[in-house]
């Protein structure tokens, strides 16, 4: 059962210049709350509770003010720092000591996931005991991203990253479920030809021995990874049109740890009532209350 969860918000976040010149892209709004809101949800929708935020020595103690130690939702946050990006393996090796030889959930900073009952795949892949289970998503621009390939019976063949020809376009998006060995197999990985180690590396190994599950996203699904303008853009929309649409939110942390029975209804009041209380949010997290109450 994997209960530990890493957050990459490292990097420079050069394809958002000049926007992240003095800011970590993880902290611009997407919308009404920053960008880590999302992969944070995401990981306590999963029921990960205990979580490590790898970040750069210019933007931890920004993460630390804005998220503390977590506790405040019924979580355990820890920090590390990472100097300089040298490939999304490496935080495995930056977060070994953390994961104490245990399996865990890696997620990118800047990907955003929403669907239906999304939950019910996270926690299906938290309880994977062995390997590893990688999400997909059907994309228009398969070129952008790692993309997996399958065979004539509709398995899992290959893994192309960036790939100029694309042969599918299953995009594999930045949610990540690893066995206890990803921090080793992270160490062994031998630089590619831009210089850095690299995810569709990791994945391959699993996928050679057989012990990579395959969960696609599919209608009813959204996924974006908010890396450049565009998306940044696209994303605060679709989750506008979301929330005026169907009131409730879209990665609203305090929510998802109440609902799990993580804080009380007096905490998340009181959370609705302090600092947020001329916001809109708090207002939205008090009428969680008020709707229960009926």
């Amino acid at each position: 059962m994997i209960t530990k969860g890493i957050i990459l918000a490292g990097g420079t976040g050069t394809r958002l210049y000049p926007m992240t010149m003095a800011v970590s892209k993880q902290l611009l709004p997407v919308y009404d709350k920053p960008m880590i809101y999302y992969p944070l949800s995401i990981m306590m929708l999963a029921g990960i509770k205990d979580i490590f935020i790898i970040t750069t020595p210019e933007d931890h103690m920004h993460f630390r003010n804005l998220l503390k130690d977590g506790s405040q939702w019924g979580i355990s946050i820890n920090y590390a720092i990472q100097d300089k990006p040298t490939g999304i393996p490496a935080a495995y090796t930056i977060a070994e000591g953390f994961l104490a030889g245990e399996g865990s959930a890696m997620m990118l900073g800047d990907n955003i996931l929403y669907g239906a009952n999304i939950a019910e795949p996270l926690i299906k892949a938290c309880h994977n005991e062995k390997g590893a289970t990688i999400f997909t998503y059907q994309t228009n621009e398969p070129e952008r991203f790692g993309v997996i390939n399958f065979d004539k019976d509709n398995k899992p063949s290959s893994i192309e990253e960036k790939p100029k020809n694309p042969k599918s376009n299953h995009a594999i998006t930045g949610l990540y479920f690893f066995d206890e060995r990803a921090s080793k197999i992270a160490r062994d990985l031998k630089p590619s030809a831009r210089g850095e180690t690299e995810i569709t590396d990791m994945i391959k190994f699993y996928l050679e021995e057989g012990t990579m599950q395959h969960s696609p996203l599919g209608r009813g699904h959204f996924w974006l990874d908010a890396g450049t303008h565009a998306s940044m853009l696209e994303a605060s929309q679709f989750i506008a049109m979301i929330e005026r649409h169907q009131r409730y939110k879209v990665g609203c942390i305090e929510e998802v740890a109440w609902r799990k029975g993580w804080i009380s209804d007096q905490e998340l009041h009181d959370m609705a009532t302090g600092p947020l209380a001329k916001s809109g949010y708090g207002q939205y997290l008090e009428s969680l209350i008020t709707e229960k109450a009926g």
